[in-house]
């Protein structure tokens, strides 16, 4: 039995001062104030102790460098799968210990999954989406998911489902990433989107919808999809949409606050904050993801700068942005009954840091010790 005492525990949810946390067997077994006989201590002093974090949308298979597109496409699959590998060892050292990757090429992603299965030290728990449905020649083409038309699409999804993959992702819009595409731009109706909510659920697979223009967004939540992916430009009957059917959105916030952006994307960024303060002022539930990989300012491991981002531009209290990444990021991946709350039966997944994020949540970045599956990580 493993006991770890820290300072506090936020627990997904709420605060506790003093904590010992029980961990055996690499899941949580109690939360408690003292440590059993003959129990192994880990004392963490000062340190607040919370769930490791959960990283709702990723791109492990892409490199956060200077071209990503031309990096992936020239990289062989070893070659492609040593980088995923390392990525995923970045993250985890982030603390971040639940990651949905988003878009692989040739399913590489549900290969690491399953070595990081065998082996949870090496990385986080990994959600494999595969390559990501997208038009002829559309958004994120080059990772090998093109599909056509609502047969197109129903079959694109059978064969990401007989695969195996954790949930589909459509790219329902075109993006910034891509060559020759807009984010402002619909790739799919809502006749293509309903066949792809119809045959995902059929095979018991939710569906994630990357969308930026306000009418893809409606369309795609008219057509059932289960998240949203950025909704960039958020008008008042999306908002309305989006609240009326509970529709979580992701937000794609992460970004190493050190390394800039282009001049036209910091004026996007900043109206992205609005969206995301009037989302949140809403009432619309809203997880925080990184979108690690796609450019510099989106290095792996990410993600504690884009729940502190959302406490410093976008109005949220420290605890609702640590819920964003916990235990509302797990609830809304599927995981929430084993990820993302400190509670006995949980897997003891657990991030530790420096200070106190609750009131200062630039502490998130200063980790003190990460554990998975109830093993500290060196």
């Amino acid at each position: 039995m493993l006991a770890i005492r820290a300072a506090r525990l936020f627990d997904g949810r709420s605060v506790t001062l003093d904590p010992v946390v029980l961990v055996d067997a690499g899941r949580i077994a109690a939360v408690t104030d003292s440590a059993p006989a003959g129990s192994e201590i880990l004392d963490l002093g000062a340190a607040t102790l919370m769930p490791g974090l959960v990283d709702a949308h990723t791109h492990l298979a892409l490199d956060a460098s200077d071209d990503p597109i031309g990096r992936v496409v020239a990289a062989s699959d070893d070659e492609l799968l040593d980088h995923m590998r390392a990525a995923a060892r970045t993250a985890l050292a982030a603390g971040v210990t639940t990651v949905r990757d988003l878009g692989d090429r040739g399913y590489l992603s549900l290969v690491l999954r399953e070595e990081l299965a065998r082996d949870p030290m090496a990385g986080p728990r990994v959600l494999a989406a595969g390559p990501p449905i997208t038009t002829t020649g559309g958004h994120c083409w080059f990772l090998g998911g093109e599909a056509d038309g609502v047969e197109g699409i129903r079959a694109a999804v059978r064969e990401r489902a007989e695969h195996g993959v954790d949930v589909i992702k459509i790219m329902a819009t075109g993006g910034e990433l891509t060559p020759g595409s807009r984010a402002d731009t619909p790739q799919y109706g809502l006749d293509e989107l309903r066949a792809a909510v119809d045959e995902a659920h059929r095979h018991g697979l939710p569906v994630t919808a990357h969308a930026h223009a306000a009418g893809t967004i409606v369309d795609a939540v008219a057509a059932g999809v289960d998240m949203i992916e950025h909704c960039s430009y958020a008008t008042d009957e999306v908002i309305d949409a989006l609240r009326m059917a509970g529709t979580v959105v992701s937000v794609t916030v992460g970004a190493d606050p050190g390394v800039p952006y282009p001049p036209r994307l910091i004026t996007l960024l900043v109206e992205y904050f609005q969206m995301v303060t009037r989302l949140r002022t809403a009432g619309v539930p809203v997880v925080c993801g990184s979108d690690a990989g796609i450019r510099e300012a989106k290095p792996h491991g990410v993600l504690p700068y884009g729940v502190a981002a959302l406490v410093e531009r976008a109005g949220f209290s420290p605890a609702e942005a640590l819920r964003s990444a916990t235990s509302l990021a797990a609830e809304a991946c599927g995981l929430g009954d084993s990820k993302g709350v400190v509670a006995p039966g949980y897997d003891a997944d657990l991030l530790a840091v420096n200070g106190n994020p609750l009131i200062d949540i630039a502490a998130l970045t200063r980790v003190r010790a990460v554990l998975r599956a109830g093993t500290l990580v060196s």
